[in-house]
């Protein structure tokens, strides 16, 4: 299946409700243990019980890790991983009390395999949900119904079946509709303010950038020399050379704001020219604008941190060094980051946590490390 899920269009508020996924997990594991040691009416396998449960955190631990907003996106592989795990712990847990079982409220799995979908729905897309969703119902319901066949009692096997099977359809066509909602209404956004916003920020920014180096000059050196020409009754040699050097360096900047990339004006905008930008080859130019408005934010979020001095904040664009500039591999760009920050590591963590996880998402492959008075992000991404 494919699809981008709500983590990867609003990470934020995904890093946010992260907590959720977490209590349901915990929850489920201590109501699993409770009821493994103080209630179950069937005897059965003690080891079998203990099994269960190492199989239900182990599924628990596979979503707290995969979910972490510095691991996104959630892979695959995971969501995989958690479904088989819940699947055979419903086995496991129907062949622990294998026995005339008359008491559904110690059938701890039926539930948990349904809330076990709902931890993931903000992290896969809603056509991943609904089959391992459906596996999971598929499974309860088999193994409840074999139970309900060996050991009958007075309610038909076909409804102990669908009562096994029934949270799990249900939470999980709550969760498809969720995920599918959700991505549907944030491209809809996203695409609207795509078409608009970005390049009209840009423009104004570059334009804003352009007149406050116009404005410099106009004070700094235009001003004064006419004031002082109007003061005077004959203009020199002299007059005519210093006008002669401002119309250069005039011009001189008109080139350099010509050459000069968006993500260059940015960065001089937020940090002054203190902060050191290399892209000879201005590739940074080919992000997407989805890419460039994460980028943009974080620079604005680390020049303006009282904690920051722009002096120490530095940016490398180059292309990736194992390929050939007429590869296809070949279009694939290296950034690099590197800032020195006067805090701790935890501080620089509490400050910057947030926009570590929207890069993370926009960027994959992001290497983030933090020290000390220090903070380097490596990425890569294919030109546009």
């Amino acid at each position: 299946m494919t699809g981008r899920t709500a983590q990867q269009y609003d990470p934020l508020g995904v890093m946010g409700s992260r907590p959720l996924a977490v209590v349901l997990g915990a929850v489920g594991l201590v109501w699993a243990i409770a009821v493994s040691v103080f209630d179950r009416d069937v005897v059965g396998s003690p080891t079998l019980s203990a099994l269960t449960v190492l199989l239900l955190a182990a599924s628990t631990a596979v979503v707290v890790t995969a979910s972490s907003p510095f691991r996104a996106p959630f892979p695959r592989w995971a969501f995989a991983a958690h479904v088989a795990l819940l699947a055979v712990a419903a086995v496991t847990s129907v062949a622990a009390q294998w026995g005339p079982d008359r008491s559904a409220l110690n059938d701890f799995m039926s539930l948990l395999t349904a809330t076990g979908i709902v931890m993931v729905a903000p992290y896969r897309p809603w056509g991943d949900l609904v089959v391992g969703g459906v596996v999971l119902a598929v499974v309860d319901g088999v193994a409840w119904g074999l139970a309900a066949s060996v050991f009958p009692h007075d309610v038909p096997l076909s409804v102990s079946a669908f009562l096994a099977a029934a949270p799990t359809l249900v939470l999980t066509a709550a969760s498809g509709v969720f995920a599918w909602t959700f991505a549907g209404l944030a491209e809809r956004v996203q695409i609207r303010a795509g078409s608009y916003s970005v390049e009209r920020a840009e423009r104004d920014g570059i334009a804003a950038s352009v007149q406050q180096d116009r404005s410099t000059i106009l004070a700094r050196d235009v001003a004064p020399f006419f004031a002082e020409l109007r003061t005077r009754e004959t203009i020199t040699d002299a007059d005519r050379a210093r006008a002669r050097a401002i119309a250069d360096g005039i011009r001189r900047v008109m080139v350099a704001d010509a050459d000069r990339t968006w993500f260059e004006h940015a960065v001089r905008a937020e940090g002054g020219p203190s902060a050191r930008v290399d892209d000879p080859d201005g590739l940074i130019a080919t992000l997407d604008a989805d890419q460039r408005t994460v980028l943009r934010t974080f620079v604005r979020a680390v020049l303006r941190a009282s904690t920051v001095d722009p002096a120490g904040f530095s940016a490398a664009v180059t292309r990736s060094a194992d390929t050939g500039p007429g590869d296809a591999a070949g279009r694939r760009v290296s950034v690099a980051f590197d800032v020195a920050v006067a805090d701790s590591d935890i501080g620089i963590h509490r400050t910057f946590d947030p926009y570590f996880a929207v890069l993370r998402v926009t960027f994959p492959d992001l290497d983030v490390s933090v020290r000390p008075s220090s903070l380097a992000l490596r990425f890569s991404y294919d030109q546009h």
